[in-house]
């Protein structure tokens, strides 16, 4: 057996042992003066200095409201600047923040709340085609009638509905009058509080996104999120003044994690271009905030590079950033660092349950390895991968990622049984990721364990196929899933995004064509159906089960029948 796919990150620079709150006051006392946190949608500037006032204000607020230490607090909206103060100031108060995803409706919003007895909801107006107000209200009726501590039938924990802007409003408390509520006692109580808590205490509980079953809310420390902005950071090369534009969503490891504790690691400033990815907004904010960096999720980076006005930004300040959220195809990668100026810019790879990044590569890695990896192991964890029996197996096979070390989740809430699954007696999260260590010990990510198409007893790893897409001049962007079918088990399909003013000369057949003789011919897709869009998460990863169970649906299929 040749080196086993075995790798460990190195041990320097040490581990972090502060809590978040204790981060941002040695921020505020280092780069008072330095701006911290922009939204450039709402025309809001903090400097560290004013970051932590408002966050040790509204932190008192919440104690006052009746909230204590250890209590969870909800936050439903997309990015503003106050999702970003309840993030330091719940971290502050020792309560723990959990996201709820901009996109979910009545029935998810319930399930939250219930899942992890949410004491307090904090949620914009609304957003999009969600109007918050108007969803929290027809599932809690109590809320418009009640006075002092709600309580509702359909959350019985909740005590506390704030409203982030717009008019007072019957039953909700105004996000900005929260920090009026405290008095000296109740900042007194926040500085006493701050002192007791321990860096390993739970302060956020994130969702995931699960594509079977309810979603599970993986618990994170101080430790798990604070150690890995800062890695993550230091990886892209954040240093004190640099401004780095965060498109990704805050409710969402890549915003809250690696872009907000990134900046506050490192004296950077968090500039959020809009509430929603808008490739317009970022390219505005990029220019007019001399940003130096970005954070992005590839179809992101796609959408920018394609936008019309793109050559028309000065993107020059740029020189920095981070691509994460699925593998981003090669020539992607080229284009952003040639055209966007971004020669330092790196690619992680992680899960939310890894507090996210287990893999990064570096800015003096040589152009081939990042652009064609995930990187090396990040510092202070180790990462194997294994074989169906548990076995690691030999670098350049691909086999099931397992990560161990500070950034490994406490556990599901609540769910002792999925936690045990997942996070083995040894230590090791089972990512069901599969993944590829060459002998260097950089990484490749070949696809999911559940995504892996096996077609007349050939496996098939889509990602492979859709990189072999996008050297199609005509692909803009594409998605390959398997689909059952009686003689084979399954065939490949491939969901196409064609680029604009693409030739009617460019077929499903002509797609199949350009395939022929390059690749074996079993991993040429049987269906070819040309899109507009792919589904997709908030965060931006593509729903490849929504698009095999759309293609079912067109095809006809039934799953049972042709298992």
């Amino acid at each position: 057996m040749s080196k086993p796919s075995l790798v460990t990150g190195l041990t320097t620079p040490a581990l972090r042992t502060e809590t978040i709150g204790q981060a941002l006051e040695f921020a505020a006392r280092t780069w008072p003066g330095q701006e911290a946190l922009v939204s450039v949608h709402q025309g809001v500037r903090l400097s560290y200095a004013q970051l932590n006032a408002r966050a040790d204000k509204i932190g008192a607020g919440l104690l006052a409201l009746g909230l204590k230490r250890g209590d969870r607090v909800g936050i439903w909206s997309p990015n503003k600047a106050e999702w970003a103060l309840i993030q330091f100031a719940t971290a502050k108060a020792g309560m723990i923040l959990v996201n709820i995803n901009p996109a979910y409706r009545s029935s998810e919003l319930e399930y939250t709340l219930n899942k992890v007895q949410i004491s307090a909801l904090v949620a914009a107006e609304s957003f999009k085609s969600s109007n918050y107000v108007e969803i929290v209200e027809s599932l809690l009726p109590e809320v418009a009638g009640h006075v002092g501590p709600l309580q509702a039938a359909a959350a019985p924990a909740l005590r506390h509905v704030i409203k982030i802007g717009g008019e007072p409003r019957a039953g909700w408390r105004l996000f900005d009058e929260i920090e009026t509520f405290a008095t000296a006692a109740h900042e007194h109580e926040l500085a006493d509080i701050g002192q007791q808590l321990d860096c390993h205490d739970p302060i956020n509980i994130q969702f995931t996104s699960g594509t079977t079953g309810l979603p599970k809310g993986a618990t994170l420390s101080h430790h798990n999120i604070l150690n890995n902005g800062f890695f993550v950071g230091e990886c892209v090369g954040l240093r004190a003044g640099d401004r780095l534009c965060i498109p990704v969503p805050l409710y969402h490891c890549f915003g809250m994690v690696m872009g907000n504790l990134g900046c506050l690691t490192h004296g950077a400033a968090m500039v959020y271009p809009s509430d929603a990815f808008d490739p317009l907004a970022v390219l505005q904010c990029i220019a007019t905030e001399r940003c130096t960096a970005v954070y992005g999720v590839p179809t992101m980076f796609i959408a920018e590079l394609t936008h019309p006005q793109f050559s028309s930004f000065d993107l020059s300040s740029l020189r920095s950033g981070c691509m994460a959220g699925s593998p981003c195809p090669v020539d992607i990668m080229r284009q952003v660092i040639d055209k966007m100026h971004m020669a330092g810019v790196t690619i992680a790879y992680g899960m939310t349950e890894t507090s996210p990044v287990s893999f990064q590569t570096a800015a003096d890695d040589d152009l081939e390895s990042r652009v064609s990896s995930i990187g090396r192991v990040q510092p202070h964890l180790q990462c194997k991968v294994i074989d169906a029996g548990g076995r690691v197996v030999p670098r350049g096979t691909p086999g099931e990622l397992c990560t161990k070390g500070y950034s490994v989740m406490l556990g599901y809430w609540g769910d002792e049984q999925k936690t045990a699954e997942a996070i083995d007696a040894e230590g090791w999260m089972h990512t069901g990721d599969l993944v590829v260590i060459d002998e260097r010990g950089y990484g490749n990510v070949v696809g999911r364990l559940k995504d892996m198409v096996i077609r007349g007893g050939e496996n098939i790893y889509p990602r492979e196929i859709e990189e072999f897409l996008y050297k199609h001049p005509a692909v803009r962007d594409v998605s390959v899933v398997g689909v059952p079918d009686e003689k084979f088990g399954e065939e490949l399909c491939a969901w196409v995004i064609l680029k604009e003013g693409t030739s009617a000369e460019v077929t499903p057949e002509s797609i199949r064509a350009f395939c022929q003789g390059k690749i074996a011919h079993y991993k040429v897709p049987r269906y070819v159906r040309f899109v507009t869009e792919l589904p997709m998460t908030v965060t931006g990863k593509i729903q490849k089960y929504e698009i095999r169970k759309r293609m079912m649906a067109q095809l006809g299929l039934d799953e049972q029948k042709t298992a």
